[in-house]
């Protein structure tokens, strides 16, 4: 049976994690605080806890394992990931849109 391969398929699968984990995490401090929880803050704890977060697995990866390999480019799929989730989160609660950050 012949195999059909996408070329850098894994960089998509890295960022669409980061980007669902992004918004799902705003969504789970918003519900957790009942929207009292800071916006800007929110966004911005959740951006860098994500690209800690990827840094830290990638370094593992390379350091620690023989059958995974730590990839800077993996890396940069999830900040990019991360970072494109908490833009749509922003765009979500615009104040153009239905959804507010206070319940």
């Amino acid at each position: 049976m012949p195999r059909f391969e996408i070329q850098h398929l894994d960089k998509a699968v890295h960022f669409t994690f980061y980007f669902v984990a992004a918004v799902l995490g705003v969504f789970a401090i918003r519900e957790y605080s009942q929207g009292m929880a800071n916006y800007r803050k929110s966004l911005l704890y959740i951006f860098v806890g994500l690209l800690v977060f990827g840094i830290i697995i990638e370094v593992i990866q390379y350091r620690f394992t023989l059958d995974r390999a730590g990839d800077i480019f993996d890396g940069l799929a999830n900040g990019i990931g991360a970072l494109c989730g908490v833009l749509a989160t922003i765009f979500l609660f615009s104040k153009k849109r239905r959804l507010n950050w206070k319940q």
